[in-house]
């Protein structure tokens, strides 16, 4: 099922510039229960992304009648803000009316994981350098779906991409913690790379007990470190059992970030 703005409809219109330049911005959620975990800071990140690519947000409001419209199933959604329709040409004028999208597919099982965590290989592709779209979800995604072709084994969970610097940016679907002496860091995304939901929500869930910061790492730093985790809003938090002939056993930290993970999570599930 899919609404565009509000109406149920399955086609946008050939001028939109989400089709013609991936000129927009998206989020991935789901509902389970008639609930959306962390819901708010979707919607406050879809609002963050918007403004910097100077595209009009809606009100929060039209989002949850969106939401409510298309019931309370098990589903996971997708929220999508296009810049709206043009005949062609990269100018549009400032008075463009955006096109706002809900799509609505089943919710996927978990998938199956190896002893210790996920295997994770390295991509070829780079991350490409571009401080003013760095941590904007945006809808051209063509790096990401480069690197995930890069591998049809199904036993392989995730693809690592490296910028131009051979820094360690985000996964191809996720963002990429580790524990490194006591503390949790994260890429700094300054100049590439998405700064998703779900990492924001497992900063705030570390700072109840390590100190956290966001730092260059390089592939060794990151083989290196004590434990390894990838993160997004429909996998969760998942920890990286082997990647690049390193292994990783179960870690107490594990147990202490999923805990507090679900404390959050009690206090961020919206109801539909």
């Amino acid at each position: 099922m899919r609404l565009i703005n509000g109406q149920a409809a399955e086609r946008l219109d050939l001028s939109d510039r989400a089709f013609q330049f991936g000129d927009g911005v998206f989020r991935t959620l789901y509902q389970r229960d008639g609930k959306v975990p962390f819901l708010q800071r979707h919607l406050a990140k879809l609002r963050a992304d918007a403004l910097a690519l100077g595209i009009a947000a809606p009100p929060d409001e039209l989002w949850l009648a969106d939401l409510r419209q298309v019931g309370t199933a098990d589903a996971t959604l997708k929220l999508l803000l296009t810049r709206g329709e043009t005949p062609r040409g990269y100018v549009y004028p400032a008075d463009l009316q955006p096109n706002r999208v809900v799509q609505v597919a089943p919710l996927a099982a978990p998938r199956p994981l190896a002893a210790g965590g996920a295997r994770v290989r390295v991509c070829e592709i780079r991350a490409g350098w571009q401080p003013r779209l760095a941590g904007i979800k945006h809808l051209n995604r063509l790096e990401n779906v480069l690197a995930r072709a890069e591998w049809q084994d199904p036993a392989v969970f995730e693809g690592l991409l490296l910028d131009r610097d051979d820094h360690v940016i985000e996964g191809c679907m996720s963002n990429v913690l580790m524990l490194e002496n006591g503390r949790l860091i994260t890429p700094l995304l300054d100049g590439a790379g998405v700064a998703g939901v779900m990492r924001s929500v497992v900063v705030s869930a570390a700072q109840q007990g390590w100190s956290v910061a966001e730092e260059r790492i390089t592939l060794p730093r990151l083989l290196a470190a004590q434990r390894v985790w990838l993160c997004n809003s429909l996998i969760g938090l998942v920890p990286v059992g082997s990647l690049a002939g390193v292994n990783w056993p179960v870690h107490e930290a594990d147990a202490a970030l999923f805990a507090a993970i679900e404390i959050i999570l009690s206090k961020e599930s919206f109801t539909l």
